[in-house]
């Protein structure tokens, strides 16, 4: 079964109630991890080709709410890569010295080097999630003209979505493919899987209290998402909405999109050796051979 990464991409305004939670054609678990397999490898021989490319690197974002899952994709997509070429940043409350920086700061810091694959689990786009939906949180910012959390307006937010769409945009055009990957799960699931983590003890430790608390505010997050993904999803920097009820199609379907993405790039090869280098072959098998 063939993913068309066309039926995930975001375009226009989106209502996420249009968009499924389990793919419209499902394999059993024992198929979509066989599929994945055969994906993430080619995927990780991509991987080397970038790096000994050295021209371009890849940025691949993943959001989505508690327990959609993030964690465990990003563990099984990119488990065959080499660990010299991807780095991963999982993004939580800001530091002290992150907060006396622009709050983009801390992702620039984070970002590939060429050669390199970066996933951001959570990423940038919390400045427009949990902070929209906690707004007193953006206290902690001193920004200058906002002093209290009914300061922040709708212009706020659309000066911030132009200034991760320029974010993006800069990151494009000196070589970074970026990826961003929202993981749709239903709040259902979402309940199953919190379920499950207080049922296992060795799961236990993935709780907290708070999980009740945000899951609280699942229809303000959707709205939010709703519009983040609409204002920001480019040619550039496309959003993906993945179906996510079911991990092992999610996670096939993710690498599946990166690899058919990624793969269109046939300017991105193996160096090769120059006529003097390939010459000189021979004799530096000889003095090996020879020692």
């Amino acid at each position: 079964m063939k993913t068309k990464p066309l039926d995930y991409l975001a375009k226009g305004d989106i209502d996420l109630n249009k968009f499924d939670t389990l793919p419209k054609k499902m394999l059993s678990k024992k198929e979509a991890n066989a599929a994945l397999e055969k994906s993430r490898r080619a995927l990780a021989q991509f991987q080397e080709k970038l790096y000994a490319h050295d021209r371009h690197s890849v940025l691949v974002c993943f959001q989505g709410m508690d327990t959609a899952g993030k964690d465990s994709l990003v563990r099984e997509v990119f488990k065959d890569f080499n660990v010299r070429g991807v780095v991963q940043h999982s993004f939580k409350v800001p530091t002290d010295l992150e907060l006396s920086h622009g709050y983009l700061w801390r992702h620039y810091i984070a970002l590939p080097s060429k050669g390199h694959f970066g996933i951001f689990n959570r990423t940038h786009y919390e400045n427009v999630l949990v902070t929209r939906v906690h707004p007193e949180y953006l206290m902690a910012e001193s920004l200058p003209g906002i002093n209290h959390p009914e300061d922040v307006n709708q212009e706020f937010w659309d000066m911030r979505f132009e200034q991760i769409n320029n974010f993006e945009k800069e990151l494009s055009q000196n070589g970074t493919y970026v990826f961003k990957f929202f993981l749709n799960i239903s709040k259902d699931e979402q309940k199953n899987r919190l379920l499950r983590r207080l049922h296992l003890p060795e799961k236990n430790w993935k709780f907290s209290g708070g999980d009740l608390k945000e899951r609280a505010l699942w229809d303000k997050y959707m709205s939010c998402y709703e519009e983040a993904i609409s204002k920001t999803s480019t040619d550039l920097a496309p959003w993906y909405i993945i179906p996510s009820d079911d991990k092992p199609m999610a996670r096939k379907i993710v690498c599946d999109i990166l690899l058919q993405s990624l793969e269109s790039k046939n300017h991105i090869v193996m160096p090769q050796l120059d006529d003097n280098a390939i010459g000189q072959i021979d004799k530096y098998i000889k003095v090996l051979e020879n020692e």
